[in-house]
């Protein structure tokens, strides 16, 4: 559904409250050493003039307010903090860049799998990704939190719940001076953090983005922006999809596979929660509604740079669409990177532009700095590999719905796709087959397709651009009681894509390395180059929707089918920007379990479509006149 974009909110009261904000940076511009932040003619960005070597590392444990952990003290995050040292011994206050994750000891981070390091002591040394040695020189501290009941942090994983969002926000309220923070984990003695002026960007890719889209959604104070990549809207939506199960486990699998030992030990009742909370069936309960943030994406008051890969199928990009679109409705100022990869960082798909960008986006809403990064394409999308367009606004401008209709063909290949209803009566039926999966739907479209029904265009006089979120209602009679059915856009014709299917999701790892910042014995700026890693197809799948049938009266709820009986349902498609070319043809393929992407129901079932009352409705540039030749 396309959402009609509002200009940002600025409230008179809003004005109001930066104008100490505005006070401060002044006085930060001011009091600042000479060339410290200054940028030179024309360039506008923060310059690395402080020493990394001589950086201040610390861990600060920040009371979170809750006893995840049932041990009756409040629980503690430890927050890891590297920061300059000449801005606090001049006066001077800087901003914060913040990685909230649960991942720092079990998994690592990056496309290297790095995780902390600490000395004997317990003083952290080896600090993740390259954010630290690229943004401390430039003037800003980078804080790595691990979140509740993972490396050295109190309490238990909720997944994606108050404990998982608790943890970094408890953190920007202590960098806020609202909350409390100690230099043990236990006892000690009380920290401020005097060296900062409180502004906080978050950023991370998946989990990590997930707990900054959270973050933003309780619109905490000092917030300014966050850069969620590939990044988890609903948690219910990465397990289920409009009932249908994604995955055979839920979170309380994934809470006791990252939390730490200790966690592990004494956090099953938190685990019984989530089991409970979360049943196989796919209903909407209390426990995914704590867990959406969507609903509260009118408190976000930061900026969001939003990072996705059309291609994940891991973090499905109905995330990314029906946050943006939220985040749209709400006037929030946005930015959007897609990519043709799958669940793969910027920093590994396009580096030598993400540095800078990431850059100058920071520079601008964590130190002010008018270098124009707001006014510039709030869109940039990856064509082929390695090839990018922009956009003024995301969907573009001149994008509405289209309808397309499928009729039925011969019955050797595929029916046809169009602006022409079917007639009444018009069928095609399938029997669901949980071996296929899409690749082999779009393989075998033009010949005998007994466990889908596709739907094909002529081929195209000219491009035809989808950009955003659209949907398939189906009306379908099953055999039995249960039935789950896929809907896909396919792409028809030759072209060589990033290689998505690929373990590496459409990056190749080389041997070589590039540095970005600065260096010490036990954390490098130097990280391993990529390219990409593409395949030729000759049919390209490029959105996709899930659902059970069974949740076809109400999409909270599942409920079995009599066999026989037609039942109508819609079917979201994940948001995606695709250019079908001019000779290829554009194919809707309605299928029943898509192997390897959502779990098979107990039956087998066949399914009539009644193509008369069936149809898709997507988002063209240039709305339905697009299809005319």
């Amino acid at each position: 559904m396309l959402l009609r974009v509002r200009k940002p909110r600025i409230h008179w009261k809003a004005l109001t409250r930066l104008i100490p904000a505005l006070a401060a940076v002044l006085t930060a511009v001011l009091l600042a050493p000479a060339g410290a932040h200054a940028a030179p003619p024309g360039a506008g960005e923060s310059r690395p003039v402080y020493s990394y070597a001589d950086a201040v590392r610390e861990t600060v444990w920040v009371d979170t307010g809750l006893d995840g952990d049932g041990d009756g003290r409040p629980d503690r995050v430890a927050a890891d903090i590297v920061r300059p040292r000449e801005p606090a011994a001049e006066g001077r206050r800087i901003p914060v860049i913040m990685d909230a994750s649960p991942y720092y000891s079990c998994c690592g981070r990056g496309n290297e799998s790095q995780k902390k390091t600490y000395d004997a002591a317990g003083h952290p040394v080896g600090f993740p990704l390259f954010y630290d040695n690229y943004f401390v020189p430039r003037g800003y501290a980078v804080v790595l939190v691990d979140l509740a009941g993972t490396n050295r942090s109190d309490g238990c994983v909720d997944v994606g719940g108050r404990s998982d969002i608790q943890s970094a926000k408890a953190v920007i309220d202590w960098l806020n001076g609202r909350a409390r923070g100690y230099d043990a984990r236990a006892g000690g003695s009380p920290v401020t953090a005097t060296w900062t002026n409180g502004a906080t960007g978050m950023i991370g890719k998946s989990y990590d983005g997930t707990v900054a889209n959270g973050v933003a959604a309780t619109g905490v104070k000092g917030l300014r922006t966050i850069v969620p990549i590939g990044a988890i809207s609903s948690w219910y939506d990465y397990y289920f999809a409009q009932g249908a199960p994604l995955y055979d486990g839920g979170p309380d699998e994934l809470s006791h596979a990252i939390e730490s030992p200790g966690a592990q030990a004494r956090c099953d009742a938190v685990q019984r929660r989530l089991a409970d909370g979360a049943p196989r069936s796919g209903d909407w309960t209390r426990l995914w509604r704590q867990r959406d943030y969507v609903p509260d994406a009118s408190r976000v008051r930061a900026s969001v740079f939003a990072v996705h890969g059309m291609q994940d199928l891991n973090v499905r990009t109905r995330h990314l669409g029906q946050w943006w679109d939220a985040l749209a409705a709400a006037g929030v100022e946005r930015k959007i990177w897609l990519s043709q990869t799958g669940h793969v960082d910027p920093f590994d798909f396009r580096r030598a532009a993400w540095v800078p960008t990431l850059h100058r986006w920071f520079d601008h809403y964590l130190l002010g700095v008018d270098n124009g990064v707001e006014r510039e394409p709030v869109a940039d999308v990856e064509r082929a590999p390695g090839r990018w367009s922009t956009d003024r606004a995301w969907p573009p401008a001149g994008t509405s719905p289209a309808v397309l209709r499928p009729r039925p063909g011969d019955g050797t290949g595929a029916g046809t796709l169009g602006t022409r209803p079917a007639g009444p009566g018009s069928t095609a039926s399938f029997t669901d087959d949980p071996g296929l999966s899409e690749t082999d739907w779009a393989a075998h479209v033009d010949g005998p397709a007994p466990a889908d029904a596709a739907f094909a265009t002529p081929p195209l006089t000219r491009d035809l651009r989808l950009s955003g979120s659209g949907t398939v209602t189906v009306t379908a009679t099953p055999s039995t009681a249960t039935a789950h059915l896929s809907a896909v856009l396919v792409d028809l014709g030759p072209a060589v894509i990033r290689d998505y299917a690929d373990r590496y999701e459409g990056i190749r790892t080389l041997d070589n390395r590039t540095c970005w910042g600065e260096s010490t014995a036990g954390d490098s700026a130097c990280y391993k180059e990529t390219e990409p890693k593409t395949t030729g197809v000759s049919a390209t799948v490029f959105s996709r929707g899930w659902a059970d049938l069974g949740t076809w009266a109400d999409p909270g709820k599942g409920r079995p089918l009599t066999p026989g009986r037609p039942y109508t349902i819609t079917v979201d498609l994940a948001a995606s920007d695709h250019v079908v070319p001019a000779g290829h043809r554009l194919a809707l393929i309605i299928g029943g379990t898509d192997a390897g992407l959502i779990e098979p129901p107990p039956s087998r079932p066949r399914l009539t479509l009644d193509l008369a009352r069936t149809w898709a409705t997507l988002p063209l540039s240039g709305g339905a006149a697009a299809l005319r030749p």
